[in-house]
């Protein structure tokens, strides 16, 4: 691929499953580089984002309704990019992440003037795009501070009184075993990687708490009663699984 555009050399994680479409958050990729966009989008996919791209500002203007973020690259053929950031922000407060190949640090400046939430420089490595991804995202999608109760099947999971009922027994999960296990129930179908988890269970985006992960989920395999309530997806992470049939028949 065209290294000018995106620096994969250190990517975070290996080969996954793409998340199903309408459980993960969707991205719009503005890319003028085919091979860059296209790899880009696969990253995307693997590490539980639905992604999909376009190569110029007049396609993304018509493409960027309804998705959650935007990564706009500021040298399109057709239209200017900063123009095509400004209009999106007027449609919208869909988060833009603006990209550009200058490095005059006046081309971020003027991108941050037009709406956009952050600006990256290329190359960049991809651990640094999904930790900025995250990091805007927690700005503009806060959780929710109402009281909410998450179903998955057997599953009730109260997170406003932090309780989780089996088939209405109550199962007793420490704090992060809790927020583990909502977070992995709240995107059915979706694959979290572990950095993803880090940065949402213990606020940790870069450490090395792999082992800390394994045994959090080895502790809810085993309180849950069924190890296919979470299914490992090798080099990438971890999703919700179903394990319904391996449940008493009454609570």
């Amino acid at each position: 691929m065209n290294r000018q555009v995106m620096d994969l050399a250190r990517p975070y994680g290996g080969a996954g499953q793409p998340a199903e479409d309408g459980q993960a958050l969707q991205v719009l990729v503005v890319e003028n580089h085919t091979a860059a966009a296209d790899d880009l989008t696969q990253e995307l996919h693997r590490h539980g984002y639905v992604a999909r791209s376009v190569s110029t500002g007049v396609e993304a203007l018509r493409a960027q309704s309804g998705v959650d973020m935007v990564l706009l690259d500021l040298g399109l053929p057709d239209l200017d990019g900063l123009e095509v950031c400004r209009r999106i922000r007027a449609a919208g407060d869909v988060p833009v992440i603006c990209t550009t190949a200058s490095r005059a640090e006046l081309d971020c400046v003027l991108a941050l003037q037009a709406g956009a939430d952050d600006c990256l420089v290329k190359p960049y490595g991809l651990r640094e795009l999904l930790a900025r991804m995250e990091a805007v995202l927690r700005r503009v999608m806060p959780e929710p501070r109402s009281a909410r109760v998450l179903t998955h099947g057997p599953l009730r999971i109260d997170t406003g009184a932090r309780e989780l009922r089996v088939a209405g027994r109550r199962v007793d999960l420490t704090p992060k075993e809790f927020d583990l296990l909502y977070q992995l129930a709240s995107q059915p179908g979706a694959t979290l990687s572990r950095r993803q988890l880090l940065s949402r269970v213990w606020d940790d985006e870069w450490s090395s708490r792999g082992r800390t992960i394994d045994t959090h989920v080895s502790s809810l395999r085993n309180k849950l009663g069924s190890s296919r309530w979470i299914v490992t997806v090798r080099g990438v992470g971890f999703r919700i699984g179903e394990a319904s049939a391996d449940l008493p028949a009454h609570a």
